[in-house]
């Protein structure tokens, strides 16, 4: 059987390679279920994805797509937990810009009736990027100075917020425009402090706002441009975690002394390569302390999703384009319509 999806003209190009085509709806894995998409959500891997730089992990679908929301619509015999009918929002390798997706039932989560299709699409990366950079591998604590970097991304905003729920002292989040800053001060539970990296020396500001302490959590997405700053922000004992390299990968002149001095521990991550186990755990640790403390944005919550721009995904083009500008705070979601 077939179905809709978006696909890429040639395997890879440009914005105005990808298109809505025919290809075989997925047939289903020992542990996997078959998913109706409502909405995905963007995410910049899948701009580099399209322009093939960051092919999909091992035994995933070559279908751009990470997250999204949905409705079961197909459950194997070895499937417990899940039926024909449930509501879900879930994480895959892979395969989510589709009318169907299989994906592993541990992956999945129960939609809340309080979210809509697209606010629930907006939840398993970059809440789970986030809370595995804070939690897992920055080890955030109670009274901890946190800096958060493309703080008006999806992900920043998460991180922001996850910092905040965890009772971080002060939370200061880095971003491109005064529009944005004021954006994310303003928002509940948002930044404490912000600096435009453009125009500030951040360390500088986090120095003042910590009374020259530093941070104790860095989770920094940008890479060169920003490693010397980040090194003279941290704090003794500061744990950075480096998710992406926006700025690119090579430092040409770094000074090391402080690393050894202050005892810092830098550590990368990603999410997207993990082991299903390691994926699973993490989904499952995140339901247990998180998911329930997230509302819409209009909603009462400690944690709230907060959506940028929502596309019929007959205008994917217009969306990855959108992404591409980086004028988003919050999140840019595309719904199967």
């Amino acid at each position: 059987m077939s179905m809709q999806a978006v696909l890429i003209k040639d395997g890879k190009g440009p914005v105005e390679n990808l298109y809505i085509g025919e290809t075989s709806i997925p047939t289903l894995q020992p542990g996997q279920v078959l998913v109706k998409v409502k909405a995905f959500g963007l995410n910049r891997m899948d701009i580099s994805q399209r322009e093939g730089h960051y092919p999909p992990p091992p035994g995933s679908s070559d279908i751009l797509g990470v997250e999204f929301s949905g409705v079961v619509s197909n459950a194997g015999t070895d499937i417990s937990e899940w039926k024909v009918g449930d509501e879900v929002l879930g994480l895959v390798g892979g395969g989510a810009y589709a009318e169907y997706i299989a994906v592993y039932h541990t992956h999945l989560l129960k939609k809340p009736s309080h979210l809509t299709w697209v606010e629930a699409a907006s939840i398993p990366e970059n809440f789970l990027t986030a809370f595995q950079a804070l939690v897992l591998v920055g080890k955030v604590t109670e009274g901890d100075n946190v800096l958060i970097h493309a703080g008006a991304s999806g992900v920043g905003v998460s991180a922001i917020q996850l910092a905040r729920v965890y009772g971080a002292h002060t939370v200061t989040a880095t971003t491109s425009t005064q529009e944005k800053i004021d954006w994310l001060l303003n928002l509940p539970n948002g930044a404490t402090h912000a600096a435009n990296y453009k125009t500030e020396d951040f360390a500088a500001v986090v120095k003042k706002v910590t009374q020259n302490k530093g941070v104790d959590v860095v989770i920094d997405f940008v890479g060169q441009s920003h490693f010397s700053q980040n090194i003279e922000a941290m704090a003794v004992d500061g744990r950075m975690t480096m998710l992406a390299l926006l700025s690119g990968a090579v430092v040409d002149k770094a000074n090391l002394a402080p690393i050894l001095y202050k005892r810092l521990h830098i550590e990368g991550s990603t999410l997207r390569s993990r082991t299903l186990k390691y994926q699973a755990e993490l989904i499952a640790q995140f339901k247990q302390e998180v998911f329930g403390k997230i509302t819409s944005q209009g909603g009462d919550g400690p944690v709230r999703t907060y959506i940028h721009k929502v596309f019929p995904w007959s205008e994917i083009q217009e969306a990855h384009k959108e992404m591409e500008t980086n004028k988003n705070a919050g999140k840019i979601i595309v719904e199967v319509v």
